[in-house]
């Protein structure tokens, strides 16, 4: 076999030539050295990440078919349309594909005619005894892989048995990828698919191009107005209003088009049929805003939706992730927007209770509860989530935007530290704030808590501060809380590096009360009028080759290619194959109208 650094070496001018770009991200490098050295491999990449890339190159370069398990089957055309435009030989056995399709896509599957192949879970457990023993499989890839763990937040019973592709390819080398698992998600997915601790590429979770906003309590006719006032600033640009149930849904679309504002809604309940077609009118920018539960969006990778608002409160922190996570995927600037009330909590509350995992959920629920009513940059409670710790604030959130006020807390902090590592890191937070306050329960007291030094150095703060700080330490990565039913706190590397005074740590007063933030919005600009002009025109010329291919425009070049293009003005074939993110095959196809156009234009 040949080297990984030379295998490497030609998955990068694949890059360049089939996607036009010239270089991998560090965590896509990582994890295809990772593929190329036979390793299997959990890659945690966020949205817009480049998820995909990590399957799609190594199985241009490994003899043999890529075989991709993907949940939806959106998602699966949206990935072959794709990459059909690119030139790579891809196809997908689903429920939509007749069966003279079916008959042919199978053949060329065992011909060896086919790069990638796209399967659900369903169909590939079928084709695990036909199909697959009569193909040259070069790599599985499962797509959304925290749908394998229980504790994951889109848990799919058929993902569960995913197993057996380890078992019966033990030679052929396997990649799961996600850009939603906490710890315990990930730990059950390196066990059910036998991937080694050091075989997981953790990328960061941060989307910077994302603001992040919250807005506590409105009604729902303020909620409506601030909605209007904010879709008003993304005139001619496409975004997703997710709602807790079905009927909001139909509700907050009929109010949105009664203001002037193009929305559908789109919900589990409508016929099949109209499902799609609602879709295809949203991805191929005939319908601006799509009010959806939260069964819409999973398998759409249109990279230019430049707003997610959340009418309702998220159920957890993994979810809420996901959603936003659809908006700017082409890394130009996009805003979120989140309603969190009061009312939608106990609606919450109470279809936790009833889970199978009240627990595990309830607490999930706290840490949006959390997010939403803390007075901390959103985004380092969002990555300390995932267990990334974020050391600075955002700059482009809410809270950042109108910052509350900060004190130095280190010596705070360190009196919980204490208490928190007194109690050999095993007690929950409720142990913690009565042993600050010099409380004496019974518990208290059998456990000697009183004699520790830390006993009683807190009691001047009120319990409700306390507790708010403490959740505050949880979202600045210096402790963690544990899921498990104790729920006991312990200390993080940062945690020991401000207890041993290494570090300093600001913390936000805590207040009585809490004002509601404000929000300035940020909407991509382009330099000049002319610029702006030459964008539409561009635009214009792409839906209409979009509408011949009969595909989503975003597929023959997405708005960060087109706003490149246009920063650039290439007027040559020549500089038209430079502009990142266009591969050898769409500038032979599209470059010389594209060029053209510029030209007539200038």
């Amino acid at each position: 076999m040949e080297s990984v650094e030379r295998l490497f070496e030609f998955a990068t001018q694949l890059l360049k030539d089939t996607f036009g770009f010239k270089t991998f991200r560090p965590a896509q490098e990582a994890v295809l050295k990772n593929l190329f050295a036979g390793k299997d491999t959990l890659a945690l990449l966020p949205t817009g990440g480049g998820k995909s890339i990590c399957y799609q190159i190594p199985a241009l370069v490994l003899p043999g078919t890529c075989v991709v398990v993907s949940p939806l089957l959106a998602l699966m055309k949206d990935q072959v349309d794709n990459l059909c435009e690119n030139g790579v030989a891809a196809a997908a056995l689903n429920s939509q594909v007749s069966k003279e399709e079916a008959f042919e896509i199978r053949q060329k599957a065992m011909r060896g005619e086919l790069k990638l192949l796209y399967l659900s879970p369903e169909r590939i457990q079928y084709e695990l005894d036909h199909l697959l023993l009569r193909m040259e499989i070069s790599l599985f890839a499962i797509d959304e892989a925290h749908c394998i763990s229980q504790w994951g937040h889109d848990f799919r019973p058929e993902y569960s048995q995913l197993h057996a592709l380890r078992e019966r390819f033990p030679k052929t080398p396997l990649i799961a990828l996600t850009a939603t698992a906490d710890s315990v998600t990930r730990k059950d997915i390196q066990t059910q698919l036998s991937i080694p601790p050091e075989n997981v590429v953790l990328s960061s979770f941060d989307r910077p191009n994302l603001s992040l906003t919250v807005k506590l309590n409105y009604r729902k006719r303020e909620k409506l107005n601030e909605i209007e006032k904010f879709i008003g600033k993304h005139k001619r640009q496409s975004g997703i209003v997710y709602c807790l149930s079905r009927r909001s849904t139909e509700t907050v679309a009929t109010e949105l088009r009664n203001r002037g504002i193009p929305a559908k809604a789109y919900h589990a309940g409508l016929e099949s049929a109209e499902r799609i077609e609602i879709q295809e009118d949203f991805l191929n920018d005939r319908t601006q805003v799509i009010c959806a539960t939260t069964a819409f969006g999973m398998g759409i990778d249109k990279p230019d939706i430049r707003f997610v608002i959340h009418y309702n409160t998220p159920k957890n922190m993994e979810g809420y992730y996901q959603e936003i996570g659809r908006a700017g995927r082409d890394g130009l600037p996009s805003d979120t927007l989140l309603f969190y009330s009061d009312s939608d909590m106990v609606q919450l509350a109470k279809f936790a209770e009833e889970s199978g995992e009240k627990d595990l959920q309830i607490e999930k629920l706290h840490r949006i509860e959390h997010y939403a009513t803390s007075p901390i940059c959103r985004r380092r409670i969002l990555l300390s989530y995932f267990g990334e710790a974020f050391d600075h604030d955002c700059g482009n959130c809410d809270i950042c935007k109108n910052p509350p006020q900060r004190f130095d807390g280190t010596i705070l902090a360190q009196k919980a530290l204490s208490a928190i590592v007194r109690t050999r890191q095993i007690e929950n937070s409720h142990m913690i704030v009565d042993i600050l306050r010099g409380k004496r329960s019974t518990e208290l007291l059998e456990k000697h808590y009183d004699k520790i030094k830390t006993y009683g150095v807190g009691k001047t703060t009120p319990p409700a501060k306390w507790n708010a700080y403490l959740m505050q330490l949880v979202h600045l990565g210096v402790i963690e809380k544990s899921y498990a039913q104790d729920q006991h706190l312990s200390m993080t590397p940062y945690g020991w590096e401000i207890l041993r005074g290494e570090k300093k740590l600001e913390l936000a007063l805590v207040r009585e009360t809490e004002s509601t933030p404000s929000k300035s919005l940020r909407t991509p600009k382009l330099a000049t009028n002319d610029d702006d002009k030459l964008f539409q025109a561009l635009r214009l010329l792409r839906l209409e080759l979009a509408q011949k291919e009969n595909v989503p425009a975003y597929v023959i070049f997405n708005d960060k290619v087109l706003t490149e293009i246009v920063a650039q003005k290439p007027t040559s074939l020549e500089d038209f194959a430079e502009i990142p993110g266009i591969g050898t095959f769409k500038c032979k196809k599209y470059g010389q109208i594209f060029v053209k156009e510029i030209c007539r234009m200038l």
